[in-house]
Formats: structure tokens, sequence, C-alpha cells
């Protein structure tokens, strides 16, 4: 009879890695499953519309099933696909890529993954803007490294960044600065100016930005935001990720992209080889279909989106307790109601009480614990029925 001794047993959480034990809980994800298990709620949580991923990109991806491509593809993606979003960048942003530059990802929050694993080793600081999504930040957390937070501040109606407190927050153990511009949840977008002090700053110091400009195209005034690369030098250490999801509605596809320095390339295809050995090569179809023709459904979507958030303001401003610094871009409405500390508990009594799902605050930084986060990308008349039940709520 084979017999075990005791010192090879294991507690079940021993056998797996030790960061698990100190991964920030994602508690909006906790959260929506909550929304989600009351009939008739109404959910405004997730960072998504309401609007299906457009016919024509619906129809490219049929015709390349049809046409068979549903076999392995390049590592780093179709060159089709690469040299159109060096072209996009081109024609959108006035950027000169070559096509070593540009690596096809699934998702943009694998692009920022992928940032991260190929820089990050145990112990490394990573300076992160706040509010940020809470995936971006669990993503650093499993690599090991320490991150450490610099919020920006609401005064007068306006969310701000102060350079300084971002320059002071680096030491010799930073590795990079994570930066998400537009931001999520706040809307809230960095001058050129502002970039570029930044880059000067990085280089000075020899530190990596990753710069996450998934919203770049969510602009209310003007075609896109500011970029890192507008005023990037070749061989800045300057990862630059965007996705496909949010300006041409496809969040359940899972495609992006990021631009990297040309001796990045290998890297990340050997990175990309051993995790997922390559994007889709039927969705890639779609994806190019939405750089080529998709540029009416951009405008149509910001026309929408910019009516609801006229929507939410006006419902706002006849809630004394609320206050909310108007988006210069994206689709969320990040306030705040007096008397309500915790972003938490008034989210799940949204939920029991009005039968709407808003993200709490606390999931986007230790530095917003009173805030909620709704998104008005929904139907017109979703987002009034919506408003007005949270209305009875937060009066």
């Amino acid at each position: 009879m084979y017999s075990v001794s005791s010192q090879h047993h294991h507690s079940p959480r021993s056998l797996y890695r030790a960061c698990f034990e100190t991964l920030t809980p994602n508690v909006a994800a906790d959260l929506l499953v909550y929304g989600k298990e009351r009939l008739g709620t109404i959910s405004l949580a997730q960072g998504e519309g309401t609007a299906p991923t457009p016919r024509f990109i619906q129809e490219a991806v049929a015709q390349a099933l049809l046409e068979g491509k549903t076999h392995y593809g390049p590592v780093l993606g179709n060159p089709i696909l690469r040299q159109e979003i060096a072209s996009y960048h081109s024609r959108i942003f006035g950027h000169d890529i070559p096509l070593n530059r540009v690596v096809v990802t699934t998702s943009g929050t694998t692009a920022v993954h992928l940032a991260i694993q190929s820089l990050i080793d145990p112990g490394d600081e990573i300076v992160v803007l706040t509010p940020i999504w809470k995936n971006l930040v669990g993503m650093m957390e499993l690599a090991r490294a320490k991150v450490v937070e610099v919020c920006m501040d609401e005064e007068d109606g306006a969310w701000s960044l102060d350079s300084e407190k971002l320059f002071s927050a680096c030491t010799p153990r930073t590795k990079a600065i994570l930066l998400v511009s537009p931001n999520n949840p706040t809307g809230w977008v960095m001058s050129s100016s502002q970039i570029k002090d930044i880059q000067e700053f990085a280089r000075n110091l020899g530190i990596w930005i990753i710069a996450d400009e998934v919203y770049a195209r969510c602009m209310y005034t003007q075609t896109r935001s500011p970029s890192f690369l507008d005023s990037a030098y070749p061989d800045d250490r300057l990862y630059v990720v965007n996705s496909f999801s949010k300006s041409w509605a496809m969040t359940g596809w899972r495609m992006g992209w990021m631009i990297c320095p040309s001796d990045a390339e290998e890297k990340l295809r050997d990175l990309i080889l051993y995790e997922t050995m390559g994007p889709p090569a039927f969705t890639q179809y779609g994806a190019l279909a939405a750089l080529r023709h998709g540029e009416e459904f951009i405008k149509e979507q910001l026309s929408h989106w910019e009516k609801n958030l006229d929507m939410v303001m006006n419902k706002f401003e006849e809630l004394p307790r609320v206050r909310m610094a108007r988006p210069a871009a994206t689709f969320y409405a990040f306030f705040k109601v007096e008397g309500e500390p915790d972003s938490m508990s008034l989210a799940r009594r949204l939920i029991d009480e009005a039968g709407v799902s808003l993200a709490p605050g606390a999931s986007f930084g230790s530095s917003c614990p009173d805030y909620l986060r709704l998104c008005f990308g929904a139907a017109p008349e979703v987002m009034e029925e919506a408003l007005n039940r949270l209305e009875k709520v937060l009066r």
C-alpha cells in the first residue's frame, strides 16, 4: 500500500502561484454578476454600447469564412491588416509607422499584457495614473510588479493631472509608466504639451511608457485625441495600444493592435507564439473592413453618445447631490453623490432599489471609493428609463 508522508501534503492554495494571494479583487465583476441575477435590471456597468457590429464588418468575416480563411496565420498578424493599420495611422494621426512596428493582438487588453510581459521582472515598479480600469492593474500584479498609483485631481468640474506628482512617484526601480488617455473612467484627455513633458522625463531616465489610446477616436470636439506617437522618436521606449472594440462596436471580437519599437518585434513574436500563436485568421478581415470603411460608423456612434451624454448631464443637474465633470471623450459618466462615501454599497443599493447596475469607483483604484461609473452607450429609450430610475434613489 502506497502512503505519502505528511511533508508532501500541500494545501490546495499552495499549488498555485503566490501572486493569486495578493491579487486585488475585481469588485466590479462581482457586482455585474449580482445585477444580472436580478430580472429587469438595466446594466450600464460594462464598457460597451448596445449597437451591434456594423453589417459590412460582419459580411467581411462571413466572406473570409466562406473562402476558408480558417487556418493558422502569421504570429504578428496578417501583413495586409498590419499595413492597413499603418495606413490608418498615417491617414488619421499623421504618423509614418513602418510595418515592423505594427503588431495585431487579440484585444487591446492583450496588447497591454504583452507590453507588461515583455518588460517587467518581479519587483519592478510600474507607475499608473488613476482612476484606471482594474483589469490593467491586475495584469501588473500577476507579473509581480509593484504598482504605484498616482491619482488625478477633480476640481471645478474638471479632471487634471499634476505632472510633477507623476514624476515624483518614479524611483530607480521604475520600469514603466502606464497612462490611459482618453481616460477610462473619467473621460479626461491628456494635452499634447503634457505628453511631451512626460516623454522627455521618461527619455532622460530610461523609463518605458505604455500608452493606452483605445478611446482615441471617442472624442467629442475633434477627430482624435493627442497621441504619444505625435512627438515620439523612432527609438523611444514606447508602446502604444489601440483596439477595435469601442469605435467599431467590436467588444466581443477581441481584436486590437499595438505600435512598438522596431527592436521589440522579435520579443513580441516569441511572447505571442507561446501564448496564443497569433490572432484568429478570419476575424482580421472584419478588422480590415473596419479600418477601410468604418469612418461613417464612428461619426454615427459619436453623435449617439453625445446626445446620451447631454441627457445624463441634464438629469444630473437636477439632482443637487450629484457632482460630475463633463467628459471630453469616451462614453462614461464618472460621478459622485454627496453623503455616499462607499461606492460598493451605493452600487448594490442602486441594483436593489432602482434596478440599474453601475460600476463602483472602488474598482478603478484606491483614490475614488465614492465615485460611480455609468456607461451611456445604450439606446436613448433605455438611457431615459435608467436615469428616471436612478433619480428616485439619488435625489
